[in-house]
């Protein structure tokens, strides 16, 4: 099994409830597809580099996890169907990667 993190950024118009729905949707796709989930942060809404769909602004959200390779395409196909997604972004993480990705955990712990 392999460690991945995927960044996805929600359309701003959402209500709470939506956005608490579309995660939830996303985390279930992927522990139904047998992944383990390490962590997932919510980052809120920001401001984009660019327009995307003449939007200005995203809620964006970070999911951790591992799994095999099925999971992720089975995860970025719903990604490409859903309107409420604007962008995505998976990466394999190397040992290097993980040792951060824990350091950035703990320090949201201190300061959560």
């Amino acid at each position: 099994m392999n460690h991945y993190e995927t960044v996805f950024i929600l359309n701003p118009v959402l209500s709470e409830e939506q956005i608490k729905e579309t995660v939830k949707k996303y985390e279930d796709i992927l522990v139904s597809k047998g992944a383990k989930m390490i962590s997932k942060e919510n980052w809120g809404l920001k401001k984009l580099a660019y327009a995307i769909q003449h939007k200005k602004s995203g809620f964006y959200h970070l999911f951790e996890y591992t799994t095999d390779g099925e999971a992720i395409n089975t995860l970025e196909i719903e990604f490409r169907r859903d309107e409420r997604i604007m962008r995505y972004l998976t990466v394999a993480l190397d040992k290097h990667a993980i040792a951060w990705a824990e350091k950035r955990r703990n320090r949201n712990k201190k300061t959560a």
